[in-house]
């Protein structure tokens, strides 16, 4: 009897590992990744049948785009195009808006906040002149100094009558404290995991993960970046040292589009609207720069994240330079930067010279010969940890953002960056990165003279990267 069953439920389980090895020829992104899925599904399907479960899948096709839902807010921020057209000619950044499913627009402010002794203390004091509500999210949540600072002034606020609602990951935050949590809540603030209602068992997909890191206060003022909330974000981690970010603070009309986005995430976790709660009358900023917020992520139709570092990389003539603390990055933004460097340009590609994640970090040595033979430029921040994540192309386009030069945040992660079309902004992030290549070092060493368990382990590596 035992034996029938165990041979029925190995039957069952070669089944559904057939079944799963046709749905990874369907949907894989590339032959490679079909074959490898399909291999692993019938030869090992006790692993690989899990494996495909919660990692195989390619789109998160239940995500909620609250957008296409909301005609009101969509005919506010098309009326905001109206009103404040953009200053030039963006017709070389129609990629751009094709990718944000929005449209440039002018009125905009945008000001670099080089680390997180800028960036802290200028949230913190936006959130205590906070008058109507306050909008958070960050991947990681700590219960440590800074978070406790963070919370202060989100109860601070609560009690002054501000709304406050915050969103969490539950992967990047899972060393959150319950009592943290409890604080918050009994103070009246809305705060939840990302994914609340609709759990990691739910959406089958704990491989997608919301690494969207944003405050939005009153519908005029916005921040987003690269810094989390805990203390290693401010250099106190002694392992890494000094933390190297970056984020922006954000006035004008590109506000309402990050609100926009977080919006998406608050219906997807709780199937609640606040379009209806908030502000959409951002407003304008002296400075009148040219910006679109660009949110990417799994449920998009095109493949946004790597089609916003290859449309950088078509748009370069003169330089383009990345900030990003992994480079795993997909077979197109390779030949895209690649491409962008025989033309001429001046690509050069920032990273930091610890690690914090070695299976990237070893990747990324797999890839480093064939970019520099093309002509980029690849360095390592020696000053403590990198991982800010910042573009500028020529003098005409800055980016400061959550993405990642690394296949995990282009494909698999919801993320957002802030892109603003003017000079000022590119001069502005250039002059940052100038400064920080002034601490680094140039990497010149071929793998093949690299440390032996550099040389070992580097092709291992490279080998996970769609998963890194």
């Amino acid at each position: 009897m035992a034996t029938s069953f165990s041979l029925l439920a190995l039957l069952l389980l070669e089944a559904v590992a057939v079944i799963f090895a046709f749905r990874a020829m369907q949907s894989a992104r590339t032959p490679q990744g079909a074959a490898a899925w399909v291999v692993f599904l019938v030869t090992a399907p006790y692993l690989a049948v899990v494996s495909y479960f919660f990692l195989g899948h390619r789109k998160h096709d239940g995500y909620v785009v609250a957008r296409r839902a909301s005609a009101r807010v969509l005919e506010g921020l098309e009326d905001a195009r109206r009103r404040f057209p953009p200053k030039e000619d963006l017709s070389g950044f129609s990629a751009f808006e094709r990718l944000a499913a929005a449209r440039v627009v002018s009125g905009n402010g945008f000001e670099v906040l080089i680390d997180g002794e800028q960036t802290f203390p200028r949230i913190f004091n936006t959130i205590d002149a906070a008058q109507s509500y306050v909008l958070v999210q960050f991947y990681i949540l700590r219960d440590d100094g800074i978070g406790a600072a963070l919370s202060e002034r989100l109860i601070a606020a609560a009690g002054r009558g501000v709304a406050v609602y915050v969103l969490y990951d539950s992967i990047g935050s899972a060393r959150l404290t319950r009592a943290y949590l409890r604080r918050l809540r009994e103070a009246g603030i809305r705060i939840l995991d990302s994914n609340a209602l609709r759990g990691p068992s739910n959406r089958r997909q704990i491989n997608f993960r919301n690494h969207r890191k944003c405050v939005i206060v009153d519908g005029v003022q916005g921040f987003i970046g690269g810094l989390n909330i805990g203390d290693e974000y401010l250099g106190h981690n002694p392992k890494l040292g000094v933390w190297r970010d970056t984020a922006c603070a954000l006035l004008g009309p590109i506000v309402s589009q990050l609100q926009l986005v977080f919006c998406e995430d608050w219906i997807w976790a709780t199937d609640q609207s606040l379009f209806e709660l908030l502000n959409w009358e951002s407003g304008t900023a002296q400075d009148n720069m040219d910006a679109l917020l660009l949110a990417t992520g799994p449920a998009d139709e095109l493949e946004t994240g790597t089609l916003y570092f290859c449309a950088a990389a078509q748009m370069a003539q003169e330089r383009l330079w990345i900030a990003s603390p992994y480079f795993v990055p997909e077979a197109d933004v390779m030949s895209a930067l690649k491409v962008a460097a025989m033309r001429g340009v001046d690509v050069r590609i920032l990273l930091p010279a610890r690690a914090d994640h070695y299976a990237t970090y070893l990747a990324a040595f797999a890839c480093y010969d064939e970019m520099r033979e093309a002509g980029v430029t690849i360095l390592h921040y020696n000053e403590g940890f990198m991982h800010q994540k910042a573009l500028v192309v020529d003098d005409r386009l800055a980016s400061v953002g959550t993405i990642n030069l690394d296949s995990r945040s282009c494909r698999l992660n919801f993320e957002a960056t802030a892109l603003v079309f003017d000079p000022r902004a590119a001069k502005s992030v250039a002059a940052m990165l100038e400064a920080d290549f002034a601490q680094s070092t140039r990497l010149e060493t071929p793998l093949s003279a690299q440390n032996l368990w550099i040389r070992l382990f580097a092709p291992v590596a490279r080998l996970f990267s769609p998963l890194l």
